[in-house]
């Protein structure tokens, strides 16, 4: 296959390019193949049309939330092809959490995790000896002006649905039933409500990065954000002025760290690609435990399986970020992914906003979050 040439879209952040072009260089050299990575931005990631981008990459990372709408518009291949049974079974044994099956849809296998996340805790280690482990205690802190919570869409969404998964409701992912319980739907956005009213009213603007970002910077008065994906770069000697670590959620509930709503990124393959056969042998070369517990994490990645989670030196390089997640990771629960979810996903978090930005009763917003759910089942 020496002399193809493959195009891909990743986004735009160290941890999702630079490890994406370091290990097409390996690739190149080891195959003859060339890929050619392009990104773009957190936010276009998180809501722009796959099957646009389908037309245009043969690889593309994505968010598995969107497997719905892309089995729906058949704009990506599967990668449960015959002959790959062997390893395809070693990337399933090789998920960390749910990762791997959030890529599977009606039965097929449309992704394979190359990065995995979850919202966890950050915190700068320089200014606490250790990390809040209840959501009591992040109040505290709240209260002495040491928090950021990123609520830019969709992660107001994000933390109503670990809140609600923390307290042992967790939202609903079938139509039959609503999407979120009353009492506990109530519950989560006081508590939303309460400690954004603690904190800069700029997160409301601002995304899981824009808070790291503030919280890495030289005088930065912040020490925690409670509910915020993690973000493994941060944690990295001289990515920013002061590292952060990253540590299990706080809890709320009585369960433990469950609960927090899974993220992370998946490597998928364009349906109208010509080079179709050279682009999933990258996707299983680059999902594997040879790759992800050395060459990924080592230029900047966040594998998405257990062999990078478990590598000695990762954890060594980063303050134990993937030692200090795993049980939030373990616990944490798969949003919906239906066709027509992506959509919700945008007018629940602004919803979600509104309440927590007004003095409008919680139940209103529940209620009217129940009504957008069912809307958006296609």
């Amino acid at each position: 296959m020496s002399g193809i040439a493959l195009k891909g879209m990743t986004w735009s952040h160290p941890r999702g390019y630079d490890p994406m072009v370091a290990c097409a260089q390996d690739w190149l050299e080891k195959t003859g193949v060339s890929i050619e990575w392009d990104k773009r931005s957190l936010q276009d990631f998180e809501s722009f049309p796959v099957e646009e981008l389908a037309r245009r990459y043969d690889l593309i990372v994505i968010d598995h939330p969107h497997v719905g709408q892309i089995t729906a518009e058949g704009c990506l291949a599967p990668l449960d092809v015959p002959g790959r049974e062997v390893p395809l079974a070693k990337l399933a044994q090789g998920t960390v959490g749910a990762s791997f099956p959030s890529y599977n849809w009606q039965g097929r296998q449309w992704a394979f995790p190359i990065d995995a996340a979850t919202q966890v805790l950050a915190f700068r280690p320089d200014r606490m000896v250790a990390p809040p482990t209840r959501w009591e205690e992040v109040l505290d802190l709240a209260k002495a002006g040491e928090v950021l919570l990123p609520l830019r869409p969709p992660h107001s969404l994000m933390c109503l649905f670990t809140l609600c998964g923390n307290l042992g409701q967790p939202c609903s992912v079938e139509k039959d039933r609503p999407f979120v319980d009353a009492q506990t739907g109530v519950a989560a956005i006081e508590m939303i409500r309460e400690l954004a009213a603690l904190t800069d009213p700029a997160c409301i603007e601002m995304d899981p990065i824009a808070v790291l970002d503030r919280m890495g910077e030289n005088g930065a008065r912040y020490s925690l954000s409670p509910l915020i994906y993690g973000y493994v770069s941060y944690s990295l000697d001289g990515f920013r002025a002061n590292r952060i670590a990253f540590a299990d959620m706080p809890v709320a509930g009585a369960g433990g760290p469950v609960g927090s709503a899974l993220g992370g990124t998946g490597i998928a393959v364009s349906a109208f690609s010509e080079n179709r056969d050279a682009a999933i042998d990258f996707a299983y070369w680059i999902a594997g435990g040879p790759v992800q517990a050395d060459r990924y994490w080592r230029s900047g990645g966040q594998p998405g399986h257990a062999a990078g989670w478990e590598d000695e030196a990762a954890n060594a390089a980063t303050l134990g970020f993937y030692r200090n997640t795993r049980r939030t990771l373990e616990g944490a629960w798969l949003r919906p992914r239906h066709d027509g979810y992506m959509p919700f996903q945008e007018a629940a978090s602004q919803r979600i906003n509104q309440a927590v930005t007004s003095r409008e009763p919680a139940a209103q917003a529940i209620a009217d979050l129940n009504a957008l759910f069912v809307k958006s089942f296609r």
